[in-house]
């Protein structure tokens, strides 16, 4: 039997495989009704094919995926649908994609050229689209598959994964698009090359996007969390134990990743390849060496090892408290150090360049423990999952995980915001065994380990304690309350449907 990161993308001519039966049956089958008849008003033709990839919720691993790690996230089951038709060889060679939520986002019309660059100054919508149609004619020239002249298409989109959450709805519109552009030639590849793609995809809007969030999208299994490893991806399932169920909150502050990318995420890029770059310095390593080398701080765990080992432990952090000052470093400090100049280190990487330009100083230290002990606890929580602990016991340890990550997050990586930190302590004080925020931070969301019968009342709690003054202010209205707070068991990944 292949693993299934090896197998394609399942191609389903039902919706029961990814939604199941009874009431969420129903309601996708309105959704897909809706979808086709919306389709059909915009563009006078039916769809072809529909392409669906779920969002995520981490469980834990926050911000180590792009320095190499394993993360442990699920899919949810909000997911973005696109639905899409190839225009035929007498119709105009463009792109046109609408949204089935028309008032809010309007219909974008590009041409049909693979090698049209993203004006990222001026962000619009539909540039997620162009992502996986330029990610798709790089990948199959690539494979060494024939193309052909580009051809245009017909693209309506719905979204159910709330927009700035932290639960990857950039990640499921990259992936749903990749997906039904594949399909729609009537292509299919391993679902690992396909995550592999589609983060590389993510790329062309300037995030530099780690890989955990398409890794989960396409090869999520229904009732199984992943371990996610990388280079190369593979996914491992993971079961979660019984008696437990993880509530999904909504702290109201949306996180703009990309928007916000050269002072946050991509920020703590820069500074994570810094301290890797200082510590393999530290280590004995020749700067020029490891100036071009050194990318992430998996390259110098094995130094970083060593000198714990001369010191009777195993812990890389043992390095870090050594080598890296707690005080800020300034471009200067580490220009000192490297021999080099900042813009040589990151002169392949525009982004980079970004964060160096707005940054003031470095946080080196921080960053590189929160990274290395954000690792260890993820394969302590895999660990604790398929120990023979009881049930309470491994609910427990799994929760104080959670709460010990949330802590590195918000005091070492400072990636909280003060809204999350008052619905993790809402959470916390109203029954939840572990609340952290997850996905990119600065906004977005939280998860809580909650025991499973518990899950009505504890959802009931957070609408009084943080959502009922924010429904008071008219931030939010009462009847939508279900799509910013909810209880999810793991779902499944991404899919084609052909009716």
């Amino acid at each position: 039997m292949a693993k299934h990161e090896d197998q394609p993308v399942p191609i389903y001519s039902s919706l029961k495989p990814v939604y199941g039966d009874g009431s969420q049956l129903e309601e996708a089958n309105l959704r897909f009704d809706k979808i086709k008849s919306k389709f059909q008003e915009f563009f006078s033709h039916p769809p072809d094919i529909f392409a669906r990839s779920p969002g995520r919720v981490n469980l834990i691993g926050e911000h180590i995926d792009y320095e190499g790690y394993s993360v442990l996230p699920m899919a949810i089951r909000q997911d973005t649908i696109v639905a899409i038709r190839k225009r035929s060889e007498d119709d105009e060679k463009i792109l046109r994609i609408a949204n089935l939520n028309d008032m809010k986002y309007s219909m974008c019309t590009y041409p049909a050229d693979p090698h049209q660059e993203l004006d990222l100054k001026n962000l619009k919508w539909g540039h997620y689209f162009i992502c996986g149609y330029k990610g798709y004619y790089e990948y199959a020239k690539s494979k060494g598959v024939d193309v052909g002249e580009p051809v245009g298409f017909d693209i309506l989109v719905d979204g159910t994964v709330p927009t700035g959450s932290g639960l990857s709805s950039s990640a499921a519109f990259v992936c749903s698009s990749t997906i039904a552009i594949m399909a729609a030639f009537g292509m299919n590849f391993p679902k690992k090359e396909i995550a592999q793609l589609t983060c590389e995809c993510e790329r062309h809007i300037g995030t530099q996007s780690g890989g955990m969030d398409q890794a989960i999208s396409v090869m999520a299994q229904t009732g199984f969390a992943e371990l996610i490893d990388f280079n190369p991806i593979r996914a491992t399932d993971v079961k979660l134990p019984r008696g437990g169920s993880f509530v999904i909150a909504h702290s109201l502050a949306e996180s703009q990743k990309a928007v916000t990318a050269a002072t946050n995420y991509n920020n703590r890029v820069v500074e994570c390849r810094l301290a890797a770059i200082l510590l393999g310095i530290k280590l004995g390593m020749d700067p020029k060496e490891a100036t071009s080398k050194v990318k992430t701080l998996s390259d110098v765990e094995g130094l970083c090892v060593s000198f714990a080992g001369n010191h009777g432990s195993t812990d890389p952090v043992l390095a870090v408290k050594e080598h890296l000052k707690e005080e800020p470093y300034t471009a200067t400090d580490i220009e000192m150090i490297t021999n080099e100049r900042l813009q040589s280190i990151f002169s392949n990487s525009p982004t980079s360049l970004d964060v160096v330009k707005a940054a003031q100083h470095f946080k080196l230290h921080q960053r590189a423990v929160h990274v290395y002990s954000e690792a260890k606890r993820v394969h302590a929580f895999k660990d604790t999952v398929s120990s023979n602990f009881s049930e309470e016991d491994m609910l427990k340890k799994l929760g104080d995980l959670m709460n010990e990550s949330h802590y590195s997050c918000s005091v070492l990586y400072e990636c909280s915001c003060p809204e999350l930190e008052e619905l993790v302590k809402v959470a916390r004080d109203n029954g939840a065994l572990g609340s952290r925020l997850t996905g990119a931070g600065w906004g977005g969301c939280t998860v809580s380990l909650v025991r499973e019968n518990t899950v009505p009342q504890f959802i009931l709690e957070l609408k009084e304690h943080f959502y009922q003054l924010r429904i008071d202010r008219g931030l939010i209205s009462n009847n939508d309350l279900g799509l910013y707070v909810f209880a999810s068991k793991p779902s499944s990944g991404a899919a084609v449907f052909k009716f």
